[in-house]
């Protein structure tokens, strides 16, 4: 008898209605300019800008055909024109695009200017990083004949280094299987190995890429993929993107890497 009066109680919170209503009131959007570009030695230049949309508006991101976008180097003011398309070798769109080939030397100084409507004008800069290149690349098998993969590469000890690395079977058109960003934080001026689980079989064609970021980009992936996580999940803080320019949201940094390819066989 005892032990049925103790569950009244919460027999009878489980019977409410716990619902409530509560109606938040959001400030009108005020869209901005969104700009991506991705600076890459012998290739022309290319960026992508577009207007940012309300959180409840439709999934669509309009383009802005009236922008003016210029990347400024040593003495030129080089003009990106509008002229959308989609590059194969980078798997991602673009909205404007020159004929001018990228020619830079490390340390340089890269700025790009981005004049919008209603008096709107986003800018940034990249500093030109050098290519630290993958030492070694070697597989080992366990007792399953599953491959793990080592890459190896040397840090600079003179300067703070921020790296992405990735990871693509078979073929770059393909999600990465492995793609993550780290800094030299414990590994300064040390050679330093990235290594995998035993994902990889005999004949896998393995893609490795070794990136060496700027901090800007290296805080705007982390952001991008905190707020990915937070989207959707009513228990996360929200995350607020950190961009590289100023006067909209975006990213303009210049990439550098190393890249690798090997077959796995069972001779290493």
């Amino acid at each position: 008898m005892k032990r049925i009066l103790y569950l009244l109680p919460l027999v009878f919170l489980l019977s409410c209605d716990m619902e409530k209503e509560i109606e938040v009131v959001l400030p009108p959007h005020e869209p901005q300019l969104v700009v991506e570009c991705y600076l890459e030695n012998g290739y022309t230049f290319e960026a992508t800008v577009l207007e940012s949309s309300s959180y409840f508006d439709p999934p669509t991101a309009p383009a802005i055909p009236s922008t003016e976008v210029y990347i400024m180097y040593r003495d030129k003011r080089v003009q990106l024109n509008y002229n959308p398309g989609y590059n194969n070798r980078t798997n991602r769109y673009y909205t404007h695009k020159s004929s001018t080939r990228m020619n830079a030397k490390p340390g340089e100084t890269y700025r790009i200017e981005v004049i919008g409507t209603k008096d709107r004008v986003v800018t940034g800069f990249t500093t030109i990083l050098p290519k630290v290149p993958i030492s070694e690349l070697e597989w080992k098998f366990n007792d399953k004949d599953k491959a793990l993969l080592l890459t190896t590469f040397q840090d600079d000890p003179d300067m703070t280094n921020y790296y992405r690395y990735m990871t693509h079977v078979g073929s770059m058109k393909k999600n990465a299987r492995r793609d993550f960003v780290t800094d030299d934080n414990l590994t300064n001026g040390k050679v330093t190995t990235y290594g995998s689980a035993y994902d990889y079989e005999v004949g896998d064609t393995l893609i490795l890429s070794l990136f060496n970021i700027e901090k800007q980009y290296y805080d705007f992936l982390r952001s991008v993929s905190d707020a990915r996580n937070a989207n959707g999940n009513p228990f996360s803080q929200p995350t607020k993107i950190k961009s590289s320019v100023q006067g909209g949201i975006g990213i303009f940094t210049n990439l550098v890497y190393d890249r690798k390819t090997v077959i796995i066989k069972e001779d290493n």
